[in-house]
């Protein structure tokens, strides 16, 4: 099955960007230099973040797994020339009361059914951990 994903981008001169899809509506930095906003990279990390987490949500329906929170952290290291992103590392916190071998199954779940996470290892080295934490920090 294909699904198809939607998605705008307008820029002006000077680099004043939006991208918009599916209810996004964020603005990003278009421009040659950093700025406050996001850019392109940082918007990859994001996604990351979000499918990792989307898949948390996603397998603890299909494993009855048990978690009160998650969260992550995503790094992603750039190499040049050429400009591309060589390594994504994560690392999930999340607060459960299940084992260590259910936590471990489910992060094998996770790294194999992201779509932006087997997307980003097709192209570079992605790796993470999951911890079990009490209170998210």
């Amino acid at each position: 099955m294909t699904m198809t994903y939607t998605a705008r981008g307008t820029l002006k001169a000077g680099g004043e960007a939006r991208l918009q899809g599916h209810g996004l509506d964020v603005a990003f930095d278009g421009s040659a230099g950093r700025t406050a906003l996001p850019g392109p990279a940082d918007i990859l990390a994001a996604s990351l973040s979000a499918c990792l987490l989307k898949n948390v949500e996603r397998f603890s329906h299909l494993l009855s797994f048990r978690y009160v929170a998650a969260a992550v952290d995503v790094d992603l290291e750039r190499d040049e020339p050429p400009p591309r992103i060589t390594k994504a590392r994560y690392r999930l916190r999340i607060i459960t009361d299940e084992t260590a071998e259910r936590v471990e199954l489910l992060h094998r779940n996770i790294k194999r059914s992201g779509t932006v996470g087997n997307t980003l290892a097709a192209a570079c080295d992605v790796d993470g951990t999951v911890e079990v934490v009490a209170a998210l920090d």
